[in-house]
């Protein structure tokens, strides 16, 4: 997405930045040959790349909150390029910043950026508002305060940050900030959220990346009229799980992160015959089909996909070290970075070719005789609680979401053959891989793709 405003015959340039694979949104602004990047990614060469192709400097970065699902390059920039990083006060950030808050501006040349405190995802949330060189207020950056059909979850701050408030709390102040700082704006007023669909900072968010606040006025159910209770008791019911990477990253974010190639280069890379430490953990990245047909003893299958960050920090703990394997170099460096979003990186014990010795096979299921009898099987279903809430697919499951397995694998029975299921098979790949490597007295089925059949047809 990219906005170009003429003002007095000058062009005022609004990027968005996306990642998928963490439904991140990052931009920046840029009028007559300055620019300002806000809520950058960890990789910060986009920004620049950017930056050079529109002529213009980075004068400034601007957080919005220091974010719990991904890394940002706010202290790389700031030393590459000397612009200035802006955030709240209530950050308590240990970086070189100058703080931002309500009656603040940032003056690029004839426009503004203003700050608006808005605390509710975060006790430290600010908006930012653009106001074009008449003094209209034409845009806001609203961080995770406001998404498109959704506002931030409240229960992320209970334990990290510089600030921690219980969600109840963050929710009282969610709904003071949406009515009083966002809803009171012209509806012309263009919405720029931090996320999109896909995001675990909020629960129902449109697969649109920009609104207006005219439109999230009509549309999203956070805004709707409502008392403060009966907000608060919607916004604190069925938030999705919280990965175990998310208050890490908020502590990583306030003190801000290293640089990122360099951080990336320092991973080390071992040849494919050398010997793995017993007993490590080993995220094999291939696809399923050649995982099951050969890997190391113990290694879980977190395949590539849109989410493979965000799944790798659901399932390891920012306290453990994993090798990671992948079947080629370009793929193994491909990894390494996406891990590095989540400021894991640094817990990579080593990056490895395949090795010679991944001789460990995966059971392949009978699914005609699966389908005849299915009580034959302990059935585990590893959806999220939310998917769960809908219906189980199969009457006699056992659920346990997949950020959880590995501490709950002594409440899967061993005296049945074991199938695993989610919702489309990405999920119960790594999970059958989990269960099979603690798991030896039965064999360990992975559904896979054939769990839409079943969903279409069990109730």
């Amino acid at each position: 997405m990219q906005a170009k405003l003429y003002i007095c015959g000058y062009i005022m340039i609004i990027h968005q930045f996306y990642d998928k694979g963490l439904a991140h949104a990052s931009y920046a602004v840029i009028r007559t040959g300055k620019m300002i990047v806000i809520d950058p990614a960890r990789n910060p060469q986009p920004y620049y790349d950017f930056a050079a192709q529109h002529d213009a400097d980075i004068v400034g970065v601007i957080e919005t909150h220091p974010h719990a699902d991904f890394v940002s390059s706010h202290l790389e920039i700031h030393q590459t390029t000397n612009a200035v990083i802006y955030c709240s006060k209530l950050t308590g950030a240990t970086y070189p910043h100058e703080t931002f808050d309500d009656g603040d501006a940032i003056q690029l040349n004839d426009i503004k950026l203003k700050a608006l405190n808005t605390p509710g995802h975060s006790p430290d949330s600010i908006c930012i508002l653009l106001e074009n060189e008449e003094g209209k207020e034409t845009a806001i950056f609203t961080g995770d305060t406001l998404f498109v059909g959704d506002v931030g979850r409240p229960d992320l701050r209970e334990n990290v940050g510089n600030i921690t408030a219980k969600k109840e709390e963050l929710a009282k102040q969610m709904y003071q900030s949406t009515r009083q700082k966002l809803m009171t704006l012209p509806k012309s007023v263009i919405v720029y959220p931090a996320h999109g669909p896909g995001s675990l900072c909020g629960k129902n968010m449109s697969p649109d990346l920009e609104s207006t606040i005219g439109r999230e006025l009509r549309e999203n159910y956070a805004l709707q009229p409502m008392d403060e209770l009966t907000f608060v008791k919607t916004l604190t019911t069925d938030q999705p799980f919280v990965p175990h990477y998310f208050g890490y990253d908020v502590d990583l974010n306030k003190a801000g992160a290293p640089s990122f190639q360099q951080s990336v280069d320092n991973v080390s890379r071992i040849n494919a015959e050398t010997p793995l430490e017993k007993d490590a953990i080993i995220i094999d990245t291939r696809p399923k089909q050649q995982f099951r047909s050969g890997h190391l003893k113990g290694a879980i299958n977190l395949q590539n996909g849109e989410k493979f960050e965000t799944w790798l920090g659901s399932i390891i703990k920012p306290t453990e070290v994993f090798y990671l394997v992948a079947d080629n170099t370009a793929d193994l460096d491909m990894f390494i970075k996406k891990a590095a979003k989540i400021g894991y990186e640094k817990n990579i014990k080593a990056g490895v070719l395949i090795p010679a010795g991944a001789t460990e096979t995966s059971a392949d299921l009978n699914l005609d005789d699966f389908k005849t009898d299915t009580d034959k099987y302990t059935i585990v279903d590893v959806r999220n609680r939310g998917e769960v809430n809908e219906g189980m697919i199969f009457k006699n499951g056992i659920s346990i979401p997949l950020p959880e397995l590995r501490d709950r694998l002594d409440e899967i029975p061993a005296d049945k053959p074991i199938v695993i299921h989610c919702a489309a098979g990405y999920r119960s790949a790594a999970a059958a891989s989990i269960v099979a490597a603690t798991i030896k007295q039965v064999p360990v089925y992975d559904l896979g793709e054939v769990i839409v059949e079943f969903a279409e047809t069990i109730h």
